[in-house]
């Protein structure tokens, strides 16, 4: 009795997983363990030419994403993911080593052609776009969205005693 329930819990747990999603991951780890060295050649799923670049700058980390002209992001990286700690994330040194990665990680999908937007006022603002470039992509057009305050909100009134 006992047997046959836990059969029945065990085949709908390979159905779903616990979030009721179907497990469809699984079936493809298995077909890429079974032939690794075709795999590794398909990984690439897009072949993309031109893309966009967002560099997110802050006083301590410096953030990358990698996207197509449409929005979706493609690769994302930054100076803490390199392992960089406290404040060495916010280095200039940090931020190009996080554009060189992201660089490779575009050639190697075709890349030619980026355009950067660039938001924020920290330090590695520009040397993520140069380590980027290092990797021979061309560069269209910078553009900066960094968010700059008009006057702000109405400050609160003033507390009667």
């Amino acid at each position: 009795m006992f047997a046959r329930q836990w059969a029945q819990e065990e085949e709908e747990r390979k159905k779903h997983n616990h979030m009721g999603k179907k497990r469809i991951v699984k079936s493809e780890e298995k077909t890429a363990s079974t032939d690794a060295g075709a795999k590794k050649t398909s990984l690439v799923k897009k072949k993309l030419e031109r893309g966009v670049l967002h560099v997110q700058s802050t006083y301590n980390n410096t953030m990358l994403t990698f996207a197509d002209e449409g929005g979706n992001a493609v690769f994302f990286s930054s100076s803490g993911a390199l392992g960089f700690k406290g404040a060495k994330k916010g280095t200039p040194f940090a931020a190009a080593k996080v554009g060189e990665m992201l660089g490779e990680k575009a050639k190697a999908i075709g890349v030619k052609e980026v355009t950067v937007v660039v938001k924020g006022v920290g330090a590695g603002r520009e040397s993520a776009i140069r380590g980027f470039i290092s990797k021979g992509i061309g560069l269209l057009k910078i553009k900066d969205i960094t968010p700059v305050p008009h006057n702000g909100p109405r400050p609160p009134k003033p507390r009667r005693v």
